[in-house]
């Protein structure tokens, strides 16, 4: 079974809409593990608009499950950040200051020297190393170059082609970049736009899917559903 890790930046979003601690991060984090979630992820951005890096700090106090910790490397802040609190995992994400959302993978040919050094940097600390990377059978030659454990599949291209109804069209690079990943002995994870209803498809095409990290739609889901109910939701398509 594929694992299911729940970003909780949306939650931290609503938190800071207001000031003061409403809803509660940490309580929230707490009640998506107790509900059957395998992992909680977090993305802290220099600006501090979402999670904070206070709030990383109390998480890796309290959490039972696998912590990950997403984030772009080439930020001072955020390397002392990850070695100190030492996660399950990091994900090397290449966004710049200010970015709305990752939008794009690595170019692990063109960064493959930065790439290796940092990698190895996190790994000489126990901690397991995913890098975010396009379905590009050329980038996850590049990712294995680097040293990482794990390459994270960005699929907001899938996303988009399956809700216009492309499934075949939308799966096929994503089947060939995990292929290629199991071959040359990578871990796959994946992550962006997954939701209820491209979830179970691309879970049941893509070989030895060890995780996949979901935060806006689950979050938007419980809105409607309550969070336990979407938690619950969300495991079921990767039963």
């Amino acid at each position: 079974m594929t694992n299911l890790s729940v970003n909780i930046n949306k939650i931290a979003t609503l938190r800071n809409a207001r000031g003061g601690n409403n809803p509660d991060v940490i309580n929230a984090a707490l009640d998506i593990e107790r509900f059957g979630a395998h992992g909680i992820t977090v993305h802290p951005r220099p600006d501090e608009r979402h999670i904070t890096y206070k709030d990383v700090y109390e998480l890796k106090k309290v959490l039972t499950t696998e912590f990950n910790i997403e984030g772009n490397p080439t930020e001072d802040e955020f390397v002392k950040l990850v070695l100190v609190n030492k996660p399950t995992q990091v994900t090397l994400v290449p966004d710049v200051r200010g970015q709305l959302t990752s939008n794009h993978g690595w170019d692990t040919i063109a960064n493959q020297d930065y790439l290796k050094e940092i990698i190895a940097t996190f790994k000489a600390e126990g901690i397991r190393v995913s890098i975010f990377v396009d379905a590009e059978i050329k980038m996850i030659e590049g990712a294995k170059e680097t040293g990482t454990d794990r390459i994270e599949l960005y699929t907001e291209s899938y996303a988009r082609q399956f809700a216009i109804g492309n499934k075949q069209l939308a799966i096929e690079p994503f089947i060939a970049a995990a292929k290629k990943a199991n071959e040359l002995g990578l871990g796959i994870n994946a992550g962006h736009d997954l939701d209820l209803q491209n979830l179970q498809y691309f879970a049941q095409n893509i070989p030895q899917l060890l995780e996949v990290s979901i935060g806006h739609a689950l979050i938007s889901d419980a809105l409607y559903l309550g969070l336990e109910n979407a938690v619950q939701l969300y495991k079921r398509q990767l039963s």
